[in-house]
């Protein structure tokens, strides 16, 4: 009978999937399932066969296109009971110590039509080969964004389209495929329903998610990889840096080292930007200092201080406050914070908005002539880190950041916060359960 054959050829290829490339690519315990009960579906309602009604070839699983994954495709399994971790207090969490109990995956292989379908899983080890590209050389990318538990136990994202954007401009330079950042949204919020209980119960806690591109062909040649993996982990965490005691960092800037040059990858999040920076980092640690300002060129332009954007507060030329960043070169990240600190302080009246090029000596120009009033980094992980002091060349400069009776990074933080802790209603604020 065909109905019988068909079951004993996808037992049969189940089993012998480690002998076929493929296959083993794309197979699965759940792709497996679906189709043996598709064919005791069959059984019961298709009547015998003849040999001569059996098709002429196989039938070929059903592929989502090549544009992108869809959310209605997305499968979950669940974590059985002795699976689930224990929830840690919210004072133990730190920063990306702990993880949820389930993750996102989802694969993609060209020459089986592109994306696979999405599924999420109980949190697991991945499996991939040696060779595999990102192994080798660096090709990865990795987002950040957070889900934020409101003062109505509502769950929020904040501006996690953006993110998607970012993403979809390193995975293009970098060879890998590209996707509907939409899509990924839908199965982030649909991990994060799942796992809601791991979102902190608090206000100085969030659960920090963390989409990840790797290139998974396990080839030795640099060029786009024809497999790839993306997938989604959740960790809730609490403050990413620690401060002195008055709660600002102290930043070391360093001119002889850079992070980013120009038509280089410094304004996409992939890890060979990061990876590199820890020497420094550790050497400015022992030095008393918690980051690192980044410096560029000759004239020694403010580019990044840790992962985070850089802003100055000073009174400009015509004796008003003003607010600036670096402007996007190509040497800097384009952060979410950083467009939406820029944004939100642009209706201000009473604050002057600029992006502009920073140097090293307009910085202490600029605190001789007592007009530099504060500095602070931005970014996902902290929102907003004051920062009261810059090592530099065997000095200090003091940074009256934390003098303010009304520092402008305290009123955007504020401001930041209420959005995405729902003290008020904003568009940037998604909420999604």
């Amino acid at each position: 009978m065909p109905i019988r054959r068909s079951k004993i050829l996808v037992k049969w290829i189940y089993e012998n999937q480690h002998k076929m490339q493929t296959l083993r690519r794309c197979s699965s315990t759940l792709r497996y399932k679906e189709l043996e009960e598709n064919v005791q579906a069959l059984e019961h309602l298709a009547p015998p066969a003849t040999e001569a009604a059996l098709p002429t070839h196989q039938p070929r699983p059903d592929i989502t296109p090549d544009v992108s994954f869809k959310y209605d495709d997305l499968k979950v399994a669940l974590a059985a009971p002795y699976q689930l971790q224990r929830k840690p207090e919210a004072v133990d969490l730190g920063f990306g110590k702990y993880f949820t109990d389930h993750m996102l995956k989802i694969h993609y292989h060209r020459e089986l039509g592109g994306w696979q379908k999405p599924e999420i899983t109980p949190f697991e080890n991945l499996t991939i080969h040696p060779a595999a590209k990102a192994l080798h050389y660096a090709v990865q990318l990795f987002e950040g964004l957070k889900a934020y538990r409101g003062v109505d136990d509502k769950i929020r994202l904040f501006r996690p389209d953006l993110n998607m954007h970012r993403m979809n401009l390193a995975a293009k330079r970098s060879g890998l495929p590209m996707f509907d950042g939409d899509e990924l949204i839908k199965c982030i919020k649909r991990l994060v329903q799942i796992d809601q209980e791991w979102v902190p119960h608090s206000e100085t806690s969030t659960l920090y998610i963390r989409p990840t591109l790797i290139g998974t062909e396990p080839t030795f040649g640099i060029v786009a990889p024809e497999s790839a993996m993306l997938f989604a982990i959740l960790s809730p965490v609490s403050a990413y840096y620690k401060t002195n005691s008055d709660g600002a960092v102290s930043i070391y800037a360093d001119p002889s080292v850079v992070r980013a040059f120009p038509g280089g990858v410094g304004n996409r999040k992939v890890g060979s930007n990061y990876g590199p920076t820890i020497e420094v980092t550790s050497h400015a640690a022992k030095l008393g200092h918690q980051q690192v300002l980044w410096l560029f060129g000759p004239n020694q332009e403010l580019t990044e201080v840790g992962a985070m954007n850089i802003f100055l507060v000073y009174i400009n030329e015509n004796g008003e406050k003003q607010l600036s960043t670096p402007p996007l070169n190509g040497l800097i990240l384009p952060g979410v914070t950083r467009r939406s600190i820029l944004e939100l302080a642009s209706q201000w009246e009473d604050v002057t908005v600029r992006e502009e090029v920073i140097t090293m000596d307009r910085v202490i120009q600029l605190n001789k002539q007592g007009r530099l009033v504060e500095m602070f980094g931005a970014g996902t992980a902290v929102v907003i880190t004051p920062i009261s002091n810059i090592g530099y060349k065997e000095t200090n400069i003091n940074v009256p950041t934390m003098e303010q009776e009304h520092p402008v990074y305290q009123r955007l933080k504020d401001t930041l916060l209420a959005i995405q802790y729902g003290h008020i209603e904003h568009p940037y604020a998604k909420i999604i359960t």
